[in-house]
């Protein structure tokens, strides 16, 4: 995966520590080709693989990607069974490469429900890799954010039931400690392919301060190109946080 034949020289100074990716359009890069919707999945995870190589490369930190969203469930039986075995095969064929790469994998989402053998794949790979401290690849699998942010307001009403945390002791700070991406800083940058303009119920609260970037490339056709483009659109943003300027950045989370 993290072969050096495919660089050039051209950088990017300063990469952003973390960049977060929805990643689009594989059933619409198969249809407009007359091929299957597998086929465009498949595609989609050798993307995935060049996405995560130049990030690396680029000197990224935190590489965030929406692999598989809570309201994917409702695709066809046929198709979600097919990304599960995809996810599966990534696990198997790319979690040595990845840890040899010090790559740290995180994986973010809901692990209730899943089928067991892929559930002990997730912590298989969390585990060997916890000690990595290269690029921290997080996986958002599972994953929707108004049902993170529930579940983080359902365990701070817990606590002020039972009588370890005051009402007005809740802030956002408090809030955030309760998320999937407690140990995670917040995203400086969202980028999506396909054109769509959304976010799909994709980080909503680490989200607010990011820049967006919408690129019209179906995912299968994502690569280091297509990055370095999105991350020189973000260079020329002037962050302003609410304020007047990035001098002042609101507070993020651990990136420890």
């Amino acid at each position: 995966m993290f072969g050096r034949d495919e660089i050039d020289d051209t950088t990017v100074a300063a990469p952003p520590t973390h960049v977060a990716i929805i990643m689009d359009g594989n059933g619409r890069w198969a249809s407009k080709r007359l091929m299957p919707r597998f086929e465009g999945h498949r595609r989609g995870v050798e993307a995935l693989r060049r996405t995560v190589r130049a990030a690396a490369e680029l000197g990224i930190r935190y590489l965030t990607l929406y692999s598989f969203s809570s309201e994917n469930w409702s695709r066809p039986r046929t198709e979600v069974d097919y990304l599960m075995g995809l996810v599966k095969r990534f696990v198997r064929n790319d979690l040595a490469d990845l840890h040899a790469n010090n790559v740290r994998v995180r994986i973010i989402g809901e692990r209730e429900g899943l089928d067991a053998e892929l559930a002990e794949l997730l912590v298989e790979v969390e585990n060997l890799t916890a000690a990595n401290t290269g690029l921290t690849l997080v996986v958002a699998f599972n994953y929707g954010a108004r049902q993170e942010i529930v579940a983080a307001a359902r365990r701070l009403a817990q606590q002020v039931a039972e009588g370890t945390l005051k009402p007005q002791d809740i802030t956002a700070d408090a809030l955030a400690a309760n998320l999937h991406t407690h140990d995670i800083p917040d995203p400086d940058l969202v980028i999506r392919t396909s054109g769509e303009q959304r976010l799909s119920n994709f980080l909503l609260w680490q989200a607010a301060y990011a820049e967006f970037v919408f690129v019209p490339l179906l995912w299968p056709d994502f690569d280091r190109r297509a990055l370095e483009a999105a991350l020189a659109e973000y260079h020329a943003r002037d962050r302003r946080f609410g304020g007047l300027g990035e001098a002042n950045p609101p507070r993020q989370a651990n990136s420890g």
